[in-house]
């Protein structure tokens, strides 16, 4: 199996860029299924199970393409105020598509961790998301990383409650606390942040979004609906991201 390096070498020269232009972490706020749906002349339920096909496409494009992690916002804490039978609708498909994508991860060593609060997701969707992140956790290829029930601000709400709790019983003193420690108490631990946050649907807006994580993300925005979102979608997001400067606060 090639590793990362090989195959950003090889998406590199395809697209004609520099291995070390690659972004290696791409996050994607999946926007516009249910308009795609509307469109289509179609339930907005529909739209969603577009969506999720376009989730599979995707990631096996990100392992081709030699992306370390892909983190993708499927549901968020404001979503639970959709309409009752959209929310039961979309559960079950959380549900049919995490048994359904577990061949797909063994295949391709993709490793599957949950991003967001436990609390308030269904039992049944905890169960599988529990059994695929447990089939998937000794794989060493991309990290597919589900935001789902997921709210940047309540991330950092949670980060900054654990980290109280371990500043009480003495664990942790004020000095101990910085950036580094903040980032060892986020959902994300251990992630690498997104170099490339990608939105769909023309919306220009972050929705409480990796609101730490993306302080130096680079923004691209198509007006493309997420249903839609292919291969040379993903791609003409790439090479947008390659032709940016990342000065990361200083001058160059």
């Amino acid at each position: 199996m090639k590793s990362f390096e090989e195959k950003r070498k090889e998406t590199a020269e395809r697209l004609g860029v520099k291995p070390e232009q690659m972004p290696r972490h791409i996050a994607i706020i999946m926007d516009g299924n249910g308009r795609w749906a509307q469109q289509q002349g179609l339930p907005r339920v529909e739209g969603h199970n577009e969506g999720g096909k376009t989730v599979e496409t995707i990631a096996l494009r990100c392992v081709d393409f030699g992306i370390e992690t892909l983190t993708l916002y499927s549901f968020s804490i404001e979503n639970w105020k959709r309409p009752q039978y959209e929310i039961n609708a979309l559960m079950h498909l959380y549900t049919q598509y995490l048994i359904g994508i577990r061949d797909m991860l063994k295949r391709n060593n993709v490793k599957l961790v949950h991003l967001g609060r436990r609390d308030g997701v269904p039992d049944s969707i905890l169960e599988e998301i529990d059994t695929t992140m447990e089939l998937t956790s000794a794989h060493t290829g991309m990290i597919l990383a589900l935001a789902l029930n997921y709210g940047g601000r309540a991330e950092i709400v949670d980060a900054t409650r654990k980290i109280a709790t371990k500043y009480k019983s003495g664990d942790l003193s004020l000095d101990d606390i910085d950036e580094q420690c903040i980032n060892k108490h986020l959902y994300t631990a251990g992630l690498a942040e997104p170099d490339l946050l990608i939105r769909t649907a023309n919306e220009m807006r972050i929705s409480n979004f990796l609101l730490w994580q993306i302080s130096y993300s680079e923004f691209y925005v198509t007006k493309t609906f997420w249903p839609d979102f292919k291969k040379t979608s993903l791609e003409e997001a790439i090479l947008a991201y390659t032709q940016r400067n990342r000065r990361f606060g200083t001058i160059k």
